[in-house]
């Protein structure tokens, strides 16, 4: 049985363009919790989807001032997770979990 937590460490799949590209190479992209580290991640990965990881790689997104009807506000930071799987393994995001 998958632990909570690792519910917790994957917020969402990354569904865009770019994304779409590097699936292409085993590769798919995650929003996940701020605070998770890449053993985490590929723990949570690994139980949730019953694939295999080969790597990790994250980066934090920092969030844009932006003004809405002239008040200015700020988005959230973001960190993403690239997540390679290994040769032969692969996760349809459009099904879900």
């Amino acid at each position: 049985m998958t632990d909570l937590r690792h519910y917790d460490v994957i917020v969402s799949p990354v569904i865009t363009e770019k994304s779409t590209f590097v699936s292409e190479n085993n590769q798919v992209v995650f929003n996940v919790s701020r605070d998770a580290s890449k053993p985490e991640i590929k723990a949570a990965v690994e139980a949730l989807f019953g694939v295999k990881v080969k790597a990790v790689n994250t980066l934090l997104r920092k969030g844009k001032v932006k003004r809405f009807r002239g008040v200015s506000g700020r988005q959230n930071d973001v960190k993403k997770a690239v997540v390679t799987l290994v040769d032969g393994d692969s996760i349809d995001i459009a099904t879900g979990l």
